[in-house]
């Protein structure tokens, strides 16, 4: 699912969901990212085609399969959610959320620090 979900933010950013922009969505490498691309190709989340601006770039799109794995693992989520801030006012429910989207948007509009170098 997590590949799945990487390609489903891709695209929900208007970003080409090739298996390099999985692994950078991921934090892992490009082999890792192509193998986690296959497996869930092979399982029938995920289909690959050439790409919309550039052929010779294969890119990756959910099926409807995936589609509806991810409605199931939304709808499990919202209820780990539910089930965590029991007791907690719709107000602080909703506000912890936009606080949340609030930091993942950040996430993607900064690019992390490189890391230092060793001498």
């Amino acid at each position: 699912m997590q590949v799945t979900e990487a390609v489903n933010a891709l695209v929900a950013r208007d970003e080409p969901a090739t298996v390099n922009a999985v692994a950078h969505e991921l934090g892992i490498d490009q082999s890792g990212a192509s193998r986690l691309v296959k497996s869930a190709t092979d399982a029938g989340y995920l289909s690959m085609a050439k790409g919309t601006s550039d052929g010779r770039r294969r890119e990756v799109s959910i099926t409807t399969a995936g589609q509806a794995a991810l409605k199931d693992a939304h709808r499990w989520q919202e209820q780990v959610f539910d089930d965590l801030t029991v007791g907690w006012s719709r107000q602080r429910r909703e506000d912890f959320r936009r606080a949340m989207a609030d930091l993942i948007a950040r996430s993607h509009a900064i690019e992390a620090p490189a890391r230092p170098t060793r001498p």
